[in-house]
């Protein structure tokens, strides 16, 4: 077959676990044909970490000279176009995919979790960015009924991270359970006094269970405060564990009973490890997760403000509630492979 190169973009050198998690899904699913150039905001990490060839994301003569040396743009993974949070995101992946069209290349959007795109430019870069894009997987029903609704094809299949093999962590493991990994991060919604109760009720539920309490800082430089500290309010049967290994991120949860988790792959990596969840929603794709897998939780208005009732939710989840079934895991496991199918199909027919 014929060596082709493919830019690779998403929320990559970032250092955030979950999108980590998504890049080294996506070079996974790439054939051997194709030789990956990633855009990174960190492309010395990336390049060092995954052994591909990297460019800044943000400069825009290496993200010229990335397309031109490329036959193939792929927006990989994530819920890159939506203004939930503010519409750069939208305007720099949409125009990203517009510039490499003009340049002749072909784009392909995998994984992608769209909207909410309530303004009326996030919409319309969304159905230009999505609509020509040579072939488009998306990791939720309701993305793939809102491009239904615009008249886009898409493939529905579960997020590429629910069959990311996960590497053992041998020094968690080796903690006795109870054990409880904790993934918040900072957020508008997530008030000090939400946090003040939250931190409350995770002592109780630590003095209650006599549990040893994981906090888990998935992009470090947004959650590590908030980790330690709770942490420091803790008892010695508590630690912050921080990974940059995506493989490791999810094999950590292995053997932990309960997983609170605000971060959407923390979840996902939880549930596939055969971990008892409870979310904390700040977002919409955390919502639709927590539906579609049938996942307790609240949505962060939502929170009860008495730490009491906050524990004892979480006390009877983890003595009575039950985790994703074996035969639910290995189906989305399977399910989720549809991307890597629909990738190499592409590209075979753009290389042939």
């Amino acid at each position: 077959m014929t060596e082709i190169q493919a830019v690779l973009c998403g929320y990559y050198g970032k250092g955030n676990g979950g999108d980590e998690a998504l890049l080294v899904s996506m070079l996974e699913m790439l054939p051997s044909n194709v030789k990956p150039l990633v855009l990174s905001a960190n492309p010395r990490a990336t390049s060092k970490s995954y052994g591909v060839k990297s460019y800044d994301r943000m400069n825009s003569g290496s993200v010229v000279r990335a397309l031109k040396e490329s036959q193939i743009l792929i927006l990989g993974g994530g819920s890159l176009i939506q203004d939930a949070t503010s519409m750069r995101n939208s305007i720099y992946y949409g125009g990203l995919m517009g510039l490499a069209q003009q340049f002749g290349l072909k784009t392909i959007a995998i994984a992608q979790g769209i909207g909410p795109v309530n303004k009326p430019l996030t919409r319309w870069i969304a159905k230009r960015a999505f609509g020509n894009c040579t072939a488009l997987s998306v990791r939720d029903p309701a993305s793939a009924a809102l491009l239904d609704e615009w008249g886009i094809s898409s493939l529905l299949a579960p997020d590429p991270v629910w069959s990311l093999a996960a590497t053992p962590v041998p020094e968690i493991a080796s903690i006795p359970s109870p054990k409880i990994a904790v993934t918040l991060r900072s957020h508008p919604q997530l008030t000090n006094q939400r946090l003040d109760t939250i931190t409350q009720a995770l002592v109780d539920l630590q003095t209650a269970t006599d549990s040893h309490v994981l906090l888990v800082p998935f992009q470090p430089t947004t959650d590590m405060d908030i980790a330690r500290q709770i942490q420091s309010e803790l008892t010695d049967n508590s630690q912050v564990v921080t990974l940059t290994d995506p493989k490791q991120l999810k094999g950590l949860f292995q053997g932990v009973d309960l997983a609170i988790g605000m971060r959407y792959h923390s979840l996902i990596m939880a549930a596939a490890e055969g971990c008892k969840c409870w979310a904390i929603s700040y977002d919409p794709k955390v919502s639709k997760l927590m539906t579609e897998i049938d996942i307790p939780g609240w949505e962060m208005a939502d929170i009860p403000t008495e730490a009491n009732a906050i524990t004892q939710a979480w006390q009877q989840h983890l003595n009575t509630g039950t985790a994703l079934s074996n035969e639910s895991v290995r189906s989305l496991n399977q399910k989720s492979l549809a991307h890597k199918d629909l990738l190499a199909a592409t590209i075979s027919k753009i290389s042939a």
